[in-house]
């Protein structure tokens, strides 16, 4: 451990470093690879922020969520994302009962500790929107009246297809931006494919006993919000954060005119957050630069918005980020 300014004592870092190690061998024992998505998910819960997974169908996005949300015997919901799907669906409504003459509040699978948002780019706009308030505020409005969600942990696991995919419908940018996180994933290899197999064959992929409480996840993100972060490494956010707004300034010429919007401040915050959760995942109380540059893509990805052109010329967010992010001096 370093000599660092943190308020962590050597018991809070054990007891840490042992919840991390559980919740990464219990992922192990459910998903065959996707380690990136595995240090994303467990930054998410450390940071005490929401993930919204990307990827092709089929490529065990669900699989990850519910197994890291299995982990922790909290109470976790399901929320199959489809076209028709209401707001009230997932909030909850009243419902009037006629021998008493009262309406009663029926709470929706939104109130839970873990909410899983499977496909939630196949919901409409209208619908996507009724969980703004929830990711935001961590309260819901039903009937005129205000219910607050689990004070405790409540975190959104979200995924979606593509926008190329046909029944897709694109989120906003309102909604994104309360996103802490946005992790891609692709195809695994031949060789993680045919362990896949051999799993199946041996039933390893059957739901095992959860490995923490919730009691262990809230303890574990207190830990994680005194992770010491120097001036510089919050100068070093900021100035990243600040070139995505003022992107021509800091791009090379064939680059110029490609952002259309640059990232807010949630994306700073998230930013600290999130290079706390892995200077803590990596063993050490304090940040480093690289735990900043190693999270660029996820905290960025869905805040900088490109243009047409960018799209037509095949231009990648990623490499935007990669450029703002390399004209940055490191501290």
């Amino acid at each position: 451990m370093s000599s660092a300014k943190s308020t962590i004592t050597q018991e809070d870092f054990d007891y840490s470093q042992e919840v991390i190690l559980k919740l990464a061998q219990y992922y192990k024992s459910r998903v065959v690879g996707q380690l990136t998505l595995a240090q994303s998910l467990t930054a998410a819960i450390l940071a005490d922020g929401h993930i919204l997974i990307e990827s092709v169908p089929g490529l065990a996005k669900t699989t990850a969520a519910k197994a890291i949300s299995d982990a922790v015997n909290g109470k976790f919901s399901r929320i199959q994302c489809t076209p028709d799907l209401l707001p009230s669906d997932i909030t909850g409504t009243q419902i009037y009962h006629q021998e008493t003459g009262r309406f009663e509040t029926v709470f929706g699978p939104v109130f839970a500790n873990f909410v899983l948002l499977d496909e939630v780019n196949r919901s409409s706009a209208k619908t996507q929107s009724a969980m703004l308030e929830a990711m935001q505020e961590r309260q819901v409005t039903i009937g005129g009246v205000t219910y607050k969600m689990p004070q405790d942990i409540f975190i959104v696991i979200a995924t979606q297809n593509p926008i190329e995919q046909e029944g897709t419908y694109p989120l906003s940018e309102a909604q994104t931006d309360r996103f802490m996180i946005k992790e891609t994933i692709t195809y695994p290899s031949a060789a993680e494919e045919e362990e896949i197999l051999n799993r199946i064959e041996a039933g390893a992929f059957e739901k095992k006993p959860a490995v923490l409480s919730i009691e262990d996840v809230d303890r574990v993100q207190a830990i994680c919000a005194h992770v010491y972060a120097d001036d510089a490494i919050k100068k070093y956010i900021a100035q990243i954060v600040d070139a995505t707004r003022h992107a021509d300034e800091h791009l090379p010429e064939e680059l110029h005119g490609y952002v259309r919007i640059g990232a807010s401040p949630r994306a700073t915050i998230a930013f600290l957050s999130v290079a706390k959760a892995i200077a803590l995942i990596h063993g050490r109380t304090y940040v480093i630069p690289d735990d900043v540059k190693s999270m660029r893509h996820q905290v960025l990805r869905h805040r900088i918005g490109l243009n047409y052109s960018a799209i037509a010329d095949g231009v990648q967010v990623e490499t935007i980020i990669d450029e703002l992010v390399n004209g940055i001096k490191t501290p």
